[in-house]
């Protein structure tokens, strides 16, 4: 039976903890931060100019007051890669030193090559193998959970996992209901080797493509039969069932949260932070209240970057970890929503 679009009796089956016979030999923990984001911003001052809207219309229902704008000659790849040298600058490393590069993203600079390509060469990463991952708003978590199990198996010692995307360039400002809530940016975080039991402790993923239909985004050359089985709008902007999206996505993610919390023999109360995809201020705070969870203890930067899809949760972890900090032993949850429907969660042991 489908709840807010979650069928209540699925059972995640991507989860690293669940099977003792997995190839698990060493730990994946993060090992540099970086974060970027363009310097234009676009404030909610500017959006009442440009739709009919109100500042305080947009604060009080998303919590966001600006977002940040690519410059026109400018793509993902270049975002990303200023978010990398910083990553790999904290984690003391070389570009040469990496063994993965992957790159979340669902606006890239072109059709193919990857931009993960793109930032391996822009690094000057040797022949370091490469990859996009489209998990749109959960590509970050997708793209870490990935990066870890090459960690895991010894195939790597240090992966690069970004985060990026322009979703400026796929917004229509004339749509109300979806331009106040997107901007650009990118943030990424070197993942090295560590022994077992620190790093990534335990992760859920899932998907339900029967609600494909609830958050989309059409190209230029989208399929007729595509279009009409999702119901949706051609147009080549970001279109989304808001209402719906957002009762999902606070189900998906406390669920993934509450699996984790529970394999694990945990509680809400040891986690020393949440970093939730940044989709909207009042889908956080209904989050951190249905999981038990102090608002002071999650993790939140939209009020000056806006919903950045698979940038989101490393700018808000890199917010937190220089304001706040964090200490090694710190217990942090990631978790995300996307369209597809795709969500999950990843618990990691800092340090």
């Amino acid at each position: 039976m489908l709840i807010a679009g979650i069928d209540s009796n699925y059972q995640p089956v991507l989860a690293s903890g669940a099977r003792e016979e997995s190839p698990v030999k060493y730990g994946a923990t993060i090992t540099g931060i970086g974060a970027y984001v363009p310097e234009e911003r676009l404030t909610n001052a500017d959006l009442t100019r440009m739709v009919d809207t109100s500042e305080e219309w947009i604060v009080t229902r998303t919590g966001i007051r600006e977002r940040r704008i690519a410059p026109r000659e400018e793509g993902t790849s270049h975002l990303a890669v200023r978010a990398a040298r910083e990553a790999l600058e904290a984690a003391g490393l070389r570009p040469g030193d990496l063994d993965l590069i992957l790159v979340a993203t669902s606006t890239p600079d072109l059709t193919f090559p990857p931009v993960a390509c793109l930032v391996q060469g822009q690094l000057g990463a040797g022949r370091a193998p490469a990859f996009d991952v489209n998990g749109v708003c959960a590509g970050f978590l997708t793209a870490l959970v990935t990066g870890a199990q090459f960690i895991g198996t010894g195939a790597c010692r240090h992966v690069l996992v970004i985060g990026a995307d322009t979703y400026s360039r796929i917004v229509d400002y004339t749509d109300r209901s979806t331009c106040i809530l997107f901007g650009d940016g990118a943030g990424a975080v070197v993942l090295s080797r560590t022994e077992p039991g620190r790093g990534l402790l335990d992760f859920t993923l899932a998907a339900d493509g029967r609600e494909a239909g609830l958050l989309y985004c059409p190209h230029p050359r989208s399929p007729a039969a595509t279009l009409a089985a999702l119901g949706a709008d051609p147009a080549p902007y970001i279109r989304q069932h808001g209402q719906a999206v957002f009762k999902a996505a606070v189900s998906a993610m406390a669920e993934a949260i509450t699996t984790l919390l529970e394999r694990q023999g945990l509680t809400a109360a040891d986690l020393a932070v949440l970093v939730p995809h940044q989709a909207n201020l009042r889908l956080l705070t209904a989050l951190a209240e249905r999981i038990g969870l102090p608002e002071d203890r999650v993790a939140v930067s939209i009020a000056e970057h806006g919903n950045t899809s698979a940038a989101s949760i490393p700018l808000a972890l890199h917010r937190w970890v220089h304001t706040r900090g964090l200490h090694p032993g710190d217990l942090v949850m990631f978790t995300a929503v996307g369209g597809g429907l795709l969500w999950g969660a990843a618990l990691m042991r800092w340090g």
